[in-house]
C-alpha cells in the first residue's frame, strides 16, 4: 500500500467494510447451502439456483442500478443496500421452505446489485489517480484473502453451531459494514449534462441509463477490452465450474483435494494483487493477454494430467490451481483499474453497472453450458476445448493489441483537458 493510501482514512474505512461484508457473503452462501443440501436433502438443480438467484438480478439490473448509483448518493445507497441485506438473512432464520430461500436471495442479490456499482464509484471519489492501481489491486487482495478464510469459517462455524447461527453472525457483518460506511465522507455528483449557453440541465432517467453505454462505445480500450473480459469469463466458466467433477476422472484422488485447488487459486490469487500493488507500472491490457494465456495453459494441463491420471494429484492439483488463480488476477486487476482511471468520476455507476451485468451473465451462462459441454463430451474434452479457446482469445488479442492500446492512448490524449469532477 502506498503512503497516500495510507493516510486515506476514507479509503480505509471503504476496504474494511468491504472485507466485512465480503467475509459475511461466504459465510451465508455455505451456510445455506449446507442447509438446503445436506437438513433438507434438495436435489443438485435446485442447489444451482441458490447461486443463479443472487447472479441473476445482477445481470438484469446492473446498469440501472449503476444509474442510481450515480444519481443518489452513493454513501446512502451502500448503506441502505448493507441494512436490507442483513435483514433478508436474518429472516432466513426462520425459513422452511426453498422457495422462501428463493425469494430473499434474490432480493439480497438485487440490493447487492445497488451497492457494487455505489462501492466502486465511492473508490474512485475517494482515491486520487496515481493511487488507484495500488488501490484496485488492494481490493483484489481483499476479496482473495475472503475467499481463503470465508468458507474454512463459515464450515468451521457451521459444524460448531448450525447454519441459524451463520445468518446471525452473517447479517451482523453488513450491520458493521453500514457502520463503518456511515463515517465515510459525504459527496454528491449530481447527473447533469451541459446546454449549447453552458448551462447545467438535468437529463432522464433513460437517457442517464444510456449514457454508460455510449461512454464504453466511445472508448475503443474499454469497449474491446468489456467484451474481451466478458467472452474469456464465459470460456473459463465452461470449466471452473467442472473441477469437481473433472477430479472424479482420477484413480486415487484426496476427498479435500477440490478445496485444497480452490484455497491454492485464492492464494495465487491474493499474491498477484500483491504485485499489482507494488508494481504499478504495467500495461492493462498487455496484462489481461498474460492472464488469459495462464489461465488457458493451466486448464490446459489439468485436462492433460488427468486423461493421463498422473500421480500425486495433491501437489500438482493445487499447484495449476494456483497458477489460474494467479494468472486470472492479471486480467481482472487491470482492467478494473483502467476503467476506474478512464471513467469520470460522475459516471463510474453505470459504467461498472454495464460491466458488472455483463460479467455476471458471463458467469450465470458459462457453467450451464460447461455442464451441457461436459455431459455431451465429457469433462476432459470439455478442459480442452476450454484451454484452447483461451489460448485463440489471446493470441487475437496479441494480434490486435497494438491498435487496442493506441485507442487508449488517444482517448486518453482527448481527455486530459478536460476538468475533472470536484468531490463536495
Amino acid at each position: 500500500m502506498t503512503k497516500g493510501l495510507l493516510k486515506n482514512k476514507g479509503y480505509i474505512m471503504l476496504m474494511l467494510a468491504q472485507a466485512t461484508s465480503s467475509i459475511g457473503d461466504w459465510l451465508s452462501i455455505i451456510a445455506i447451502i449446507t442447509l438446503v443440501g445436506l437438513k433438507w436433502n434438495a436435489s443438485p438443480m435446485e442447489v444451482s439456483l441458490i447461486i443463479l438467484c443472487l447472479a441473476v438480478p445482477m445481470a438484469l439490473f446492473g446498469p440501472i442500478t449503476g444509474t442510481l448509483a450515480d444519481r443518489f448518493s452513493r454513501k446512502a445507497l451502500m448503506i441502505t443496500s448493507d441494512l436490507v441485506r442483513a435483514s433478508l438473512i436474518l429472516l432466513l432464520t426462520i425459513a422452511d421452505t426453498i422457495w422462501m430461500v428463493y425469494i430473499c436471495l434474490f432480493i439480497i442479490g438485487v440490493f447487492s446489485s445497488f451497492f457494487i456499482p455505489a462501492k466502486n464509484g465511492k473508490l474512485k471519489e475517494l482515491v486520487p489517480e496515481k493511487d488507484m492501481k495500488s488501490a484496485m489491486a488492494i481490493t483484489s487482495m481483499i476479496d482473495s484473502s475472503t475467499k481463503i478464510l470465508g468458507p474454512l469459517l463459515s464450515g468451521a462455524l457451521v459444524t460448531a453451531f448450525g447454519a441459524q447461527t451463520v445468518f446471525i453472525i452473517d447479517s451482523s457483518t453488513f450491520l458493521f459494514s453500514a457502520l463503518l460506511i456511515a463515517f465515510l465522507p459525504n459527496a454528491v455528483h449530481p447527473v447533469k449534462i451541459d446546454s449549447d449557453q453552458g448551462e447545467q440541465i438535468n437529463v432522464s432517467f433513460k437517457e442517464e441509463l444510456l449514457v454508460g453505454f455510449t461512454f464504453i462505445r466511445s472508448n475503443a480500450f474499454l469497449l474491446v477490452g468489456m467484451f474481451f473480459l466478458g467472452f474469456s469469463l464465459l470460456i473459463l466458466q465452461l470449466s471452473d465450474s467442472q473441477i469437481i467433477v473433472l477430479i472424479r476422472e482420477l484413480t486415487a484422488v484426496s476427498p479435500d483435494l477440490f478445496g485444497y485447488i480452490v484455497t491454492a487459486s485464492g492464494t495465487g490469487m491474493l499474491l498477484a494483487g500483491f504485485i499489482l500493488a507494488k508494481r504499478t507500472e504495467y500495461n492493462a491490457f498487455n496484462s489481461m493477454l498474460i492472464g488469459v494465456c495462464g489461465i488457458g495453459v493451466s486448464f490446459g494441463m489439468m485436462a492433460v494430467l488427468t486423461h493421463i491420471d498422473m500421480a500425486n494429484a495433491s501437489i500438482w492439483g493445487p499447484l495449476l490451481g494456483f497458477a489460474a488463480g494467479f494468472t486470472a488476477t492479471f486480467v481482472f486487476v487491470p482492467f478494473q483499474t483502467a476503467v476506474q482511471i478512464e471513467t469520470p468520476v460522475h459516471m463510474t455507476g453505470r459504467v461498472f453497472g454495464v460491466i458488472n451485468s455483463v460479467t455476471t451473465t458471463a458467469t450465470i451462462i458459462g457453467p450451464l453450458l460447461g455442464g451441457w459441454l461436459a455431459t455431451i463430451l465429457g469433462v476432459v474434452p470439455t478442459f480442452i476445448i476450454t484451454a484452447s479457446l483461451l489460448l485463440s482469445v489471446s493470441f487475437i488479442g496479441f494480434l490486435a493489441k497494438n491498435k487496442i492500446n493506441r485507442g487508449k492512448l488517444n482517448v486518453s490524449k482527448s481527455q486530459q483537458g478536460t476538468p475533472e469532477t470536484t468531490s463536495s
